[in-house]
């Protein structure tokens, strides 16, 4: 079976990287999330997809300038404001998990260190996974496939995953270059026959973000390993539907 990955949460119908959106993918069955992960000022991990607050809040500036307590007086659904009136908050890693006890999602954790280094993510994301033992139900992603060796080699109990948006020759290949057990591609950058032979080579592949009507049936049709989407409701019906 494809397993669904709500991409942000559910972030084509509520404000991304909230927990609004979050609970809202576990209400439509996804049966998992994906999520972005920041380093703030005072060393706390804040869940938000941008290196800078100003597309998503009333806030601007980097992530890393504020400390959590400052982001979370920002307004995460400012953007959102015409058809979402609830305020959202930008929710640190910590509360998440603390909400993922009451489930049996997965979690899709994207470092957000290709651009900025942030020193010790890895080793406060893995502390975080290890203090609530979701070493099961999360896999690590990043286009920072060095961070990924470094988890590999240091943690190997933790699933990894490259993130890459161009053409890979081989794909499979490559994961086993890093020891990664799954691959999350660019859905433009990957053919169905290269999906099924990455699968064929106990590779997983989890396409990004795969939103058409149109690509998810493709997706089913050849029982993809997973699919990361903005719209986890239209996902499941299709799965549903798709029986």
């Amino acid at each position: 079976m494809t397993i669904i990955l709500a991409h942000r949460g559910s972030a084509g119908t509520h404000p991304e990287n909230t927990m609004e959106s979050f609970l809202a993918a576990e209400h439509f069955g996804a049966d998992g999330i994906e999520l972005d992960v920041h380093l703030t000022l005072d060393g706390d991990i804040a869940v938000i997809h941008d290196i800078t607050v100003d597309r998503t809040t009333d806030g601007t500036g980097r992530v890393t300038d504020f400390a959590m307590e400052e982001l979370k007086k920002l307004k995460a659904n400012y953007h959102y404001k015409h058809f979402f009136k609830k305020t959202a908050r930008i929710p640190s890693l910590r509360e998440v998990f603390e909400w993922m006890k009451g489930n049996q999602l997965i979690c899709n954790i994207e470092l957000k260190n290709n651009d900025l280094p942030y020193e010790g993510l890895e080793e406060k994301v893995i502390a975080l996974i290890k203090e609530f033992r979701y070493e099961n139900r999360i896999v690590i992603s990043s286009f920072n496939h060095y961070s990924l060796v470094y988890i590999v080699n240091n943690w190997p109990e933790i699933e990894t995953a490259p993130l890459y948006s161009d053409l890979l020759y081989r794909p499979w290949e490559y994961a086993f270059s890093l020891n990664s057990k799954g691959i999350h591609p660019k859905l433009k950058s990957i053919s169905d026959t290269i999906i099924k032979t990455t699968m064929e080579n106990g590779i997983a592949v989890r396409p990004y973000t795969v939103n058409k009507e149109r690509d998810i049936k493709r997706l089913l049709q050849i029982n993809c390993s997973a699919i990361i989407t903005d719209f986890p409701e239209k996902a499941v019906k299709l799965r549903k539907s798709k029986k």
